[in-house]
């Protein structure tokens, strides 16, 4: 069992998800389960959350919106066996076998730490993990997006904190699981991708941390959706899965995947009588992040 757990005041089981088995065991008598896990081993989970008679399943998929991303006719690049649970799921709700919930907040602010998302040990699976891996690198004042879609709108992003996330789900299942709609959207803050640099750059330059003896300018590398097509094709052709992959990153952000007008969850807690969340905004949260690096 993870090191972090030990001193809290909950139940831990060491599960091994390749025994389907072990697994439907340890979930008896279990409602609700959040999955933290993707591909083989969500499937596995899947399965045996129906097995153990678990009432609603919450898979690993917190960043874009569903509504968002190619449909199951289109190849996703960004697809980790994302569309496979989430097709399992949409099979098993029909048959009222499992009831799921989608929790989408945009992007994960921490994929602008310092440190990037690896500070938090998450992203290594989808080459995210590291600063620069995606849009922004603070430390080196660089930026590369696609500021405008392909019908020549502004791009805009919703983000929201991991640890906001997490205050979200809380609210969530005190509003009562039997009320969750198929998708939950919450947003702690929206803005076009300039505004996000922009923002990135103020507070990088208000950063004890990371001042240099003058003012930091931002370097900004704006593309068009053609270059950022152009650069998949010319990487994929060279072999270069990496290379490829950041720029499909950056034409699924330019296409809209993180980004919702209408934050269901949000709205959802202002309506109930159980108190507001709070989430942090961009600037809020890099503040807080750069003074305590």
């Amino acid at each position: 069992a993870r090191q972090e757990f030990s001193q809290l005041d909950v139940q831990l089981h060491v599960v091994d998800y390749e025994d389907g088995n072990h697994l439907a065991f340890n979930l008896q008598g279990v409602d609700l389960v959040i999955s933290t896990v993707s591909g083989r081993a969500q499937i596995n989970l899947i399965h045996a959350a129906v097995r153990g008679r678990v009432r609603v399943f919450v898979p690993s998929e917190f960043e874009g919106s569903i509504s968002h991303r190619p449909d199951h006719h289109h190849h996703d690049p960004l697809d980790r066996g994302s569309s496979q649970a989430l097709a399992l799921l949409r099979n098993l709700a029909r048959h009222a076998q499992i009831r799921y919930t989608v929790f989408s907040c945009g992007l994960f602010m921490e994929r602008f730490h310092p440190s990037g998302l690896a500070y938090l040990n998450i992203g290594r699976g989808a080459a995210i993990a590291n600063p620069g891996d995606y849009l922004v690198d603070i430390n080196r004042a660089t930026a590369e997006f696609a500021d405008r879609d392909a019908r020549g709108r502004s791009v805009r992003v919703c983000l929201s904190s991991v640890y906001d996330v997490v205050r979200f789900l809380v609210a969530a299942i005190d509003l009562g699981a039997e009320r969750w709609p198929v998708e939950f959207t919450m947003c702690g803050d929206r803005m076009s991708l300039n505004q996000l640099v922009d923002t990135c750059s103020r507070v990088r330059n208000g950063s004890r941390r990371l001042t240099a003896p003058s003012p930091v300018h931002f370097t900004r590398h704006t593309r068009s959706i053609a270059e950022l097509q152009a650069y998949i094709s010319h990487f994929n052709h060279a072999g270069d899965a990496a290379r490829t992959a950041y720029y499909q990153r950056l034409l699924a952000t330019a296409n809209g995947r993180y980004d919702f007008s209408h934050a269901n969850l949000n709205d959802a807690i202002l309506r109930s009588n159980l108190g507001e969340v709070q989430p942090l905004t961009l600037n809020q949260w890099l503040v807080i992040m750069l003074q305590s690096t």
